[in-house]
């Protein structure tokens, strides 16, 4: 396959796993369809968005609309097929579509910063990670929900990894771009659903602890 049709549906992916996981998070709140609809279209393409406006490059979705399609499709079947779960199982399953969309997102965005030049060696690292965690915060914020990102679970870790991962067996194997991306995006969300199964949370001397009771 192509390397970019491979990252389109890459990215593609990452779009429906995050729409998907926006809607999850506001159904409890009552949320209307349209509602639903907007939220999962302003998390699936939040953070590739803040990264192409830093990368000074036009933004994926202004010049293909099927990203916001997919993402409305998406959100619709959330919105309905949240009726089919029990309530318990929302939240669980938000999490680890939440780490599917990340693991897509992380290598994508640092593929394209990769592409791009954008501030070596440590740009596409970051460019990555934000793609994957920009949507995310968008979601948590508008839904009033705890961030991901500011809990001690394993989450921004093993994002830096599997970019740094990928980027770093590049320059060693430049023609297996596909096969990397995958390995490192699954090796990511491995983590990830450790993380989430087993309540996996960063060591004690990576915190910032408050003394003041």
């Amino acid at each position: 396959m192509d390397a970019t049709i491979f990252y389109y549906y890459l990215g593609m992916a990452g779009v429906v796993a995050f729409a998907v996981t926006a809607v999850l998070a506001v159904i409890p709140k009552g949320i209307d369809l349209f509602g639903a609809c907007v939220m999962g279209v302003i998390t699936a393409v939040g953070g590739g968005t803040i990264r192409d406006l830093l990368l000074g490059v036009p933004v994926f979705w202004a010049t293909d609309l099927n990203y916001i399609w997919v993402s409305i499709l998406a959100s619709l079947i959330a919105f309905y097929g949240n009726q089919l779960m029990e309530r318990k199982y929302i939240y669980s399953l938000m999490l680890y579509l939440d780490g599917i969309g990340i693991s897509l997102f992380v290598i994508q965005g640092a593929d394209k910063a990769r592409l791009l030049d954008f501030a070596m060696p440590f740009g596409p690292v970051l460019m990555g990670v934000l793609t994957a965690i920009g949507g995310g915060l968008i979601r948590d914020v508008l839904a009033g929900a705890p961030n991901l990102l500011m809990k001690k679970e394993l989450y921004a870790v093993p994002l830096t990894i599997g970019a740094v991962a990928y980027l770093g067996l590049l320059q060693y194997f430049p023609e297996h771009t596909e096969l990397l991306a995958f390995c490192c995006g699954s090796t990511t969300f491995i983590v990830r659903a450790c993380a989430i199964h087993w309540d996996l949370h960063v060591p004690n001397w990576m915190m910032l602890h408050n003394n003041s009771d």
